[in-house]
């Protein structure tokens, strides 16, 4: 079974064209100024198996492919690498994002690696670095991460042509939820005091 933090089943903010996101739960490598804390904890998300997760992807219109987000995505590579396979037979690309380098993940220390990475086209590496803070590049947040083209599905000039934007979303109980990449704080900041309250998250 899968941890998940969240899923959005059709955003245009969390990779090329419109994507099914899956944000898993669960990561070890907690950098400094990450906006994703609440995805930090394992073991408390929503358990979803691979077959659930595929079948949810399978209804979906008009989305390019799956983006995987946390958390740390290769903390659960394993089961990961089973739904990426099957997201690729539909002809869907993969894009994943992960606080790791490349060169940690190819370096053997994790055996479910290789696989997942087999199945990715768009890998975006390095956790994020507060010092080199920097929002430049489409979908990124510091100077030190990289776009990793596994496959030909995408390169540079295609990625040059994105812009960072944001997307907002209403829960049933409220809260206004963020997603996408820009200064979140800022965001945070003013719509807290537009509302009168701290229910941005």
């Amino acid at each position: 079974m899968l941890d998940i933090y969240k899923i959005i089943e059709n955003t245009t903010v969390e990779g090329p064209g419109n994507r099914f996101c899956i944000w898993v739960q669960g990561c070890k490598k907690r950098c400094l100024g990450c906006w994703a804390k609440d995805t930090w904890e394992f073991d408390c998300g929503k358990k979803y198996s691979v077959e659930q997760l595929f079948d949810m992807i399978k209804k979906q219109k008009n989305i390019e492919g799956v983006t995987f987000l946390g958390g740390e995505p290769f903390e659960q590579s394993e089961e990961l690498s089973k739904l990426a396979k099957l997201i690729k037979s539909l002809n869907l690309s993969v894009v994943c994002f992960t606080g790791y380098t490349y060169e940690q993940l190819i370096s053997g220390k994790n055996i479910y690696a290789d696989e997942f990475l087999h199945y990715i086209d768009l890998l975006i590496d390095g956790g994020f670095e507060q010092d080199k803070f920097d929002l430049s590049r489409p979908w990124v947040g510091s100077l030190n991460q990289r776009y990793i083209f596994l496959t030909d599905k995408y390169n540079s000039e295609q990625i040059s042509k994105y812009k960072n934007k944001i997307e907002m979303h209403v829960m049933p109980d409220g809260r206004l939820e963020i997603n996408g990449m820009g200064d979140f704080a800022k965001v945070k900041e003013s719509f807290c005091l537009q509302l009168g309250g701290n229910n941005v998250k």
